[in-house]
């Protein structure tokens, strides 16, 4: 078949390089400790605006975010994954990147140049920061984490070609691929199902290299408690039987 001459010709990666606004999301519970020092270490720019999304908490982290800078939103719904969408419906319209990280202290927010690279220079258009291929402060990782994270890569690498060493919580997203991606998980298996998505639907994606510290403030709501641990492990084991038995069917996952 001959080709159009009048079509447009496809996007080059370079053009892609994003022109609009780069927005932080901070899902937060409990974390007065840590959220001030957190919202102050992002780098603005390239950063313009810090979102923090107050997940129920019962102490001043709502406060302690707003008076170092950051918006401050509400998502009573309890669970990391409806928090990122609270963060998510609450960008402004013309958000062209968001960046998502916990307010635990746990990650340095100087990584998030780095993070932010493949990005802005039209390669990826999402950016994973990897904890394993990074240097992890002793004790940052309980060892049921680090075994379950090693298992789920595994199972990306191998199952969907993805170039996975970690589910960590920061990375970074084109917001047209993110709403491609058709996130829905409001619980634990956020990461995973980004992941997932990304991988079957060809989005170009990156891992890079983060520092990880312990957590500066509380305890884990996922490897702090024994419930948090096994419903997470549960959730990814799911995703990634339910994304493996798809594609093995030969189905195309769908792009609102």
């Amino acid at each position: 078949m001959r080709a159009d001459p009048a079509a447009p010709f496809p996007p080059s990666r370079a053009d892609r390089r994003p022109r609009g606004g780069i927005d932080v999301v901070i899902p937060a519970l409990d974390e007065e400790g840590s959220i001030a020092a957190v919202v102050a270490s992002i780098p603005r720019p390239p950063v313009r605006e810090v979102i923090v999304v107050d997940n129920g908490s019962r102490d001043r982290t709502a406060e302690e975010a707003r008076a170092a800078g950051a918006r401050v939103v509400r998502e009573p719904r309890r669970g990391y994954g409806a928090a990122c969408l609270r963060g998510i419906s609450a960008l402004r319209p013309d958000a062209e990147v968001v960046a998502f990280l916990d307010g635990d202290g746990a990650v340095d927010p100087r990584d998030l140049s780095p993070l932010l690279a493949p990005i802005l220079n039209g390669s990826a258009d999402l950016s994973v920061g990897s904890r394993s291929r990074g240097i992890a402060e002793g004790g940052a990782l309980a060892p049921l984490q680090r075994i379950g994270n090693a298992f789920a890569s595994w199972w990306l690498r191998r199952r969907f070609g993805a170039p996975a060493t970690d589910l960590g919580p920061f990375r970074a997203v084109r917001v047209d691929a993110l709403r491609r991606l058709g996130m829905s998980d409001q619980g634990y298996g956020w990461t995973i199902e980004m992941q997932l998505k990304a991988a079957r639907l060809g989005i170009p994606t990156a891992e890079v290299p983060v520092r990880c510290r312990r957590r500066r403030n509380g305890r884990s709501k996922v490897s702090g408690t024994f419930r948090g641990t096994v419903g997470a492990a549960a959730k990814i084991l799911g995703l990634l039987l339910f994304h493996s038995f798809r594609s093995a069917g030969g189905h195309r996952a769908e792009v609102p």
